[in-house]
């Protein structure tokens, strides 16, 4: 069975960095588009960055274009989602998707905390 599991969330200063990661297991990684969203209390989800499987990179809201990174490493099974330029309003459950023809696959998601 497949699945994703995320880390590296956390509370971080505004201004500040986190890189989150999305870790797959028990399918073909390499075969996947994955996408970032995240959501914050009371707020409908959000598409933050998607990356094909061959790491094109689309929808990228403009509330986090150049603040945030999306990119992938198919040999160690692995996205990543690099955050800068932290602002409170990033604070959100983040949670990692992963799509083929095959099937899809969520994660549980992370808490990103931005809060001085």
């Amino acid at each position: 069975q497949g699945q994703v599991v995320e880390s590296g969330g956390g509370l971080v200063q505004p201004g500040g960095s986190l890189r989150l990661s999305c870790t797959a297991s028990g399918f073909t990684f390499s075969r996947y588009a994955i996408y970032w969203y995240r959501q914050a209390p009371g707020k409908e989800r959000e598409l933050v960055a998607r990356i094909s499987s061959i790491g094109i990179i689309t929808d990228i809201p403009d509330s986090v274009k150049g603040r945030f990174t999306i990119s992938r490493d198919n040999a160690k099974n692995t996205a990543y989602l690099q955050m800068n330029s932290l602002k409170p309003e990033d604070t959100a459950v983040y949670t990692c998707y992963a799509a083929g023809l095959l099937g899809a696959f969520w994660g549980q998601g992370t808490q990103v905390t931005v809060s001085s």
